[in-house]
């Protein structure tokens, strides 16, 4: 019984010989199923098929696809399969793999025809029929004033136009483009700053190389929002849900050794208050309270600094205003939340200590929040500054500030309060 598309990522990610239930799914969806893997499934499977294995998937691959794939061969398996193409298929390939396959080249494919300004729209029909036949895939068309790129000619202006009164510039649209060597990140970015379906990547002398249509960067997306969830967390991009112990294992324990130090820095305040809490030992029921939403209010200053980082809005000589607002709106939020927390404390507690209780702790939201705020949004801005990704790092150190400070205005106020 062949095995469903739906399960069989999971069983080829689990399977010490994954080439057998990869074989097993029909030729149509083994591309799909394939480029679906994580990274380092990828890798596997691709170590486990033989080489007439492998041809067989290549075979129906687009080059730039083939390139991927092949990228995870070694260089002896890698000439094998290539030995298999045909010549023009094979210098594509060659051309692609000579390209870092995390820059603007490595996500490009060979799709598409250049056509000079001077040329007529059957002239340019004519060079898109051709390029048809021998693909079988539609090209996009890049028009050029001798060596320089002007942009692109849509497709349907060759059924519209009219050739007797029109030119091709006539209807040149505007196209975006990056340097072959720029790092996929930023040709996200462009992507992201324009509304075209298309980026044409040039060499050093502006000269086109191939092109880079939206929905090649599908996958880069759904990596890089993964990539972002994983860093806010500690684990390794490149770890999977399917991954087994042992290797989830040694990606995490350096980050959680880390999480440990800080947290024995919050005990340690914590300790310095002992005999506060003794005294008044339901300040402990609130310690979690005051801690949870400060950490909580933390990472949502981070989150949207981070964000304003990543798109180039803020930095940390212009994130003085970012700051005073992350600020203002923690108090903001701390006045509210405190408030809640100083009723529902004093209700429970007004036989011992009236509206005192309510008070230090309605107090100590609204400071630890400011806390929160305050650090939630320097905090990434420093760390960027110094060379290192805020998104790996600084939650570890704005839970430290929230929960230090949180308890030492917590229960200082209650031991000037209560005792």
């Amino acid at each position: 019984m062949a095995i469903q598309a739906e399960d069989v990522g999971e069983t080829i990610s689990m399977s010490s010989e994954p080439s057998v239930p990869f074989a097993e799914l029909p030729r149509d969806e083994r591309r799909d199923v394939f480029f679906g893997l994580s990274e380092p499934a990828r890798g596997a499977l691709v170590a486990d098929m033989s080489r007439s294995q492998l041809e067989r998937f290549t075979d129906r691959l687009d080059p730039d696809e083939v390139t991927d794939v092949l990228g995870y061969a070694n260089a002896e398996t890698r000439e094998a399969v290539l030995g298999t193409l045909d010549a023009e298929r094979r210098e594509k390939i060659d051309f692609l793999l000579s390209f870092d396959p995390e820059s603007a080249a490595g996500l490009m494919n060979l799709d598409y025809v250049t056509v000079d300004r001077s040329r007529g729209f059957d002239e340019v029909a004519e060079r898109v029929r051709r390029f048809e036949e021998r693909t079988g895939r539609v090209p996009t068309i890049f028009v050029t004033d001798r060596e320089e790129f002007l942009g692109e000619l849509p497709g349907t202006a060759l059924s519209v136009a009219d050739p007797e009164t029109e030119r091709i510039t006539d209807h040149l649209r505007e196209t975006p483009s990056v340097r072959y060597d720029r790092a996929d990140e930023e040709v996200l970015a462009v992507f992201r700053q324009n509304s075209e379906r298309t980026v044409a990547v040039l060499d050093e002398d502006g000269d086109i190389l191939g092109v880079i249509h939206a929905r090649d960067l599908l996958q880069l997306i759904d990596e890089a929002a993964g990539e972002t969830l994983y860093e806010f967390t500690g684990v390794a991009e490149e770890e999977s849900v399917l991954d087994g112990a042992v290797v989830k294992i040694r990606r995490r324990y350096k980050w959680l050794i880390l999480n440990l130090a800080t947290a024995f820095m919050a005990a340690a305040v914590v300790g310095l208050f002992e005999s506060t809490i003794a005294a008044v030992a339901i300040l402990a029921a609130y310690m979690p309270v005051v801690a949870g939403m400060g950490g909580n209010a933390g990472t949502q200053s981070m989150a949207v600094t981070v964000r304003g980082i990543s798109l180039g809005q803020v930095s940390l000589s212009t994130g003085k205003r970012v700051i005073a607002n992350e600020a203002i709106a923690g108090a903001a939020n701390g006045l509210i939340t405190g408030a809640l927390v100083a009723v529902i404390a004093t209700a429970f507690s007004y036989g011992a200590f009236g509206i005192l209780l309510g008070a230090v702790i309605g107090v100590s939201m609204v400071a630890n929040l400011v806390i929160a705020g305050f650090f939630g949004a320097l905090t990434p801005l420093i760390l960027d500054k110094l060379g290192y990704d805020p998104a790996t790092s600084a939650t570890i150190f704005i839970t430290t500030a929230t929960d230090v400070l949180g308890f030492v205005v917590f229960l200082g106020l209650a031991r000037a309060v209560l005792i």
